[in-house]
């Protein structure tokens, strides 16, 4: 049991508020988190000096010497054991702080009748009414003081779940071992607390559950912020996800930093200069000399000042963890946000990529493996297998990075007379499910038509029938052949007859346009015509499905120069290419216009001055004059072109 002293910092009492001394006690059943929420206040708006209560009775020093639990629960009278804790809890209380101070206080009053009602449940006997009743007694003849202390506090309760009974459960599963006396004071304990939060005892209640450590300390910032004015900074982590790399020495934990950094975009931070910069924050000399809980507050500390000074940086990776016990409090702390990536290879492999030879390696390796570094394996939310070729942790890591970024999405499904297709394909698409998704063991997991044929825009003559399947290499035999037994059915359309791993769409590795296919699909826009029940595929953001895009650009004004060269040009690939850059184009601007000719009118119209005497005659007429279609894939090349900056000649 303690209390902290925290100091208003210096920057919110020149702000020109007029400060009132209070006190605030966090109160809550046993685990549940009230020293490490006392304890992150302390780090994080001021210096605590931390006293525990037994300093405010000269009782305690026999109950020590005892034994507590024999004290408490055997050994001393019952009264003697209350009024050890009243004149705790009043000394507390009364206890002189200088001004512009706020106290924080491990277990508020309301707890100490809580406290009493367990105790007497357990040393008498009592059912929850008659130790209510008997606490009530105990405790009569302290009514005023006990009163004037409560009215002095601002009290917060944690709890672990809405219902009592649950909530005991959580206290005593976090317990190594329980007793049944411990067991039946837990159960009192907490049928007692929400019975003072249903009276309005506390000022305000936190619902732990299963949430993150910093999620219900966000929650009691706000509550302090709000309701106190006290200047506790949202917890930034919470928008942020990261990735954690643990493993022995050249097991590729930078490589894997340094991918994530340059290929989605992560911070790469490493975990001693985080730990160094809160350290010096708080005043720390030696932040290892810490236990493994305190390490890791550090830790979460320097990860949300860095994030809170970088509040656009969504993803951050950290290297490396070499210390179990601080990577699972760490995981207590962040929660779901956190995810640890433990890289393995074989030892053979690792000394021969050490610089410094094998002998350098065998070093590092004792210094980890005496910190725990290898039993971080078994924390490890992902352990990668990194004794293969790189491009194997490449896709793994992208794999991990479209898992947090990107949302699930089930696909919304459509039949064929919905796409208002002509006859025969409509007959086709018929024949070619019956084959693929009608066999007991279907051979794609998902089937959509793309394009101009999916958004009822099919043109005889200049669509093709574009084909999209979600599907495994070990079926391509039978996909092949499926495929074979229903062709003469397309009457002469030309079929694009796309297939993807599910490895692949989970794993974000596709082109472009498959990508941007990807995100349609995930967003609803593009209805599917079958998949398996609860069939999940990744959803890519916007902004991440137009930056990959803008690829798709660079490949179309290559081709249009191509075309142009030609002494006859393609006018339905030149057409469709010269519409290509104007889709990405537009794309990078938030707007999304699907058909060819929508989105050319769009860029014209959008950006006339680039344009001049180009419309809707021209748009129309170069689906089939070469003249026009020429005039029309230069302006749009040209307008491309022109976004580049001018190069800088060579001195």
């Amino acid at each position: 049991m303690t209390v902290s002293r925290v100091i208003v910092p210096t920057k919110a009492r020149s702000a020109g508020r007029s400060w009132k001394l209070v006190t605030i006690a966090i109160s809550g059943p046993d685990n549940v988190g009230k020293s490490t929420q006392i304890r992150l206040l302390g780090r994080r708006i001021g210096v605590a000096e931390v006293e525990p209560l037994d300093a405010y009775d000269p009782r305690w020093a026999h109950a020590h010497e005892l034994g507590l639990a024999k004290w408490w629960f055997r050994e001393v009278p019952l009264e003697e054991v209350v009024d050890v804790l009243v004149c705790s809890y009043l000394t507390r209380a009364a206890s002189g702080v200088a001004a512009e101070v706020v106290r924080v206080l491990d277990r508020g009053m309301p707890m100490l009748e809580a406290s009493v009602v367990a105790t007497a449940a357990v040393r008498e006997g009592l059912d929850y009414a008659g130790a209510a009743h008997r606490a009530g007694e105990l405790l009569a003849s302290y009514g005023q003081d006990l009163a004037r202390a409560r009215a002095g506090e601002w009290g917060v309760l944690l709890l672990h779940d809405i219902v009592a009974e649950k909530g005991a459960a959580r206290a005593l599963a976090r317990e190594h071992s329980v007793t049944p006396v411990y067991t039946a004071y837990q159960r009192a304990l907490n049928t007692h607390l929400h019975t003072l939060a249903d009276e309005g005892r506390f000022a305000a209640t936190i619902v732990v559950a299963d949430r993150s450590i910093l999620d219900a300390h966000q929650e009691l910032g706000m509550l302090l912020r709000t309701q106190l004015g006290i200047p506790v900074p949202d917890v930034a982590t919470r928008r942020v996800r990261v990735v954690a790399l643990g493993g022995l020495s050249e097991s590729g934990k930078s490589t894997a930093g340094a991918y994530l950094a340059s290929r989605h975009g992560y911070a790469r931070l490493k975990i001693d200069y985080l730990l160094q910069s809160a350290a010096a924050r708080c005043g720390v000399t030696d932040v290892y000399a810490l236990d493994e809980v305190g390490i890791a507050e550090m830790l979460a500390l320097g990860l949300d000042t860095y994030c809170a000074a970088h509040h656009f940086q969504r993803y951050v990776s950290i290297e490396s963890l070499h210390r179990s016990g601080m990577t699972a409090e760490l995981g207590k702390l962040l929660g779901d946000r956190l995810t640890v990536v433990y890289l393995e290879a074989r030892t053979s492999l690792r000394e021969a990529r050490g610089v410094d030879g094998p002998v350098d390696v065998q070093e590092r390796d004792t210094v980890k493996l005496s910190r725990g570094a290898d039993e971080i394996r078994r924390l490890a939310d992902v352990v990668v297998d990194n004794n293969g070729p790189r491009v194997a942790l490449y896709h793994t890591l992208d794999r991990i990075a479209v898992s947090k970024c990107w949302p699930a999405a089930e696909p919304r499904r459509v039949t064929v007379a919905d796409l208002g297709l002509p006859t025969h394909l409509a007959g086709y698409l018929d024949a070619l499910l019956t084959q693929v998704a009608d066999p007991p063991e279907p051979l794609v997991s998902l089937l959509a038509v793309t394009g101009s044929g999916a958004r009822g825009k099919y043109q005889h003559g200049w669509s093709d029938l574009d084909v999209l399947a979600v599907a495994e290499l070990s079926q391509f035999a039978d996909l092949q052949a499926a495929l074979g037994r229903v062709a003469d059915q397309l009457g002469g359309v030309k079929l694009g007859f796309t297939v993807l791993s599910a490895a692949e769409c989970s794993s974000g590795v596709m082109t472009p346009r498959l990508l941007h296919t990807l995100a349609l699909i995930g967003s609803g826009r593009l209805p599917v015509l079958w998949c398996t029940d609860r069939h999940i595929l990744p959803s890519p953001e916007p902004d991440t499905d137009a930056l990959a895009s803008l690829q798709d650009g660079v490949a179309a004004g290559i081709e249009i120069r191509r075309q142009l060269l030609r002494a006859v040009p393609d006018l339905r690939s030149l057409f469709k290419v010269t519409a290509l850059v104007a889709k990405v184009a537009l794309r990078a601007d938030g707007e999304e216009h699907p058909g060819d000719a929508e989105a050319l009118e769009a860029l014209l119209d959008r950006f006339p001055v680039s344009f001049p005497g180009l419309g809707t005659d021209l748009l129309q007429a170069a689906r089939s004059d070469e003249q026009a279609a020429v005039k029309l894939a230069r302006a749009v090349l040209a307008w491309w072109l022109a976004t580049l900056p001018n190069a800088t000649p060579s001195p």
